[in-house]
């Protein structure tokens, strides 16, 4: 399994916010910053907290990569 935070950065473009105005927002640890931006999984709570500081969806920051696909692409 794998994700992509691609959306989630160019929301933070659209919205005019850096990933630090993120951080200070939702309340994540800057080690959770890091996992994001590694396209490495997070928790639920931690997408609630996203979400909730963007007023988003799920669907609107992260891209779910199955196995299959990402070995296609290696």
């Amino acid at each position: 399994m794998a994700v992509s935070y691609n959306k989630l950065w160019k929301l933070l473009v659209d919205k005019k916010m850096s990933k630090a105005d993120l951080r200070k927002a939702s309340g994540v640890s800057p080690n959770t910053m890091t996992k994001l931006r590694r396209d490495e999984p997070v928790m639920l709570n931690v997408l609630d907290k996203i979400c909730g500081a963007l007023v988003c969806n799920y669907g609107d920051v992260v891209d779910y990569i199955p196995d299959d696909k990402r070995s296609d692409n290696s």
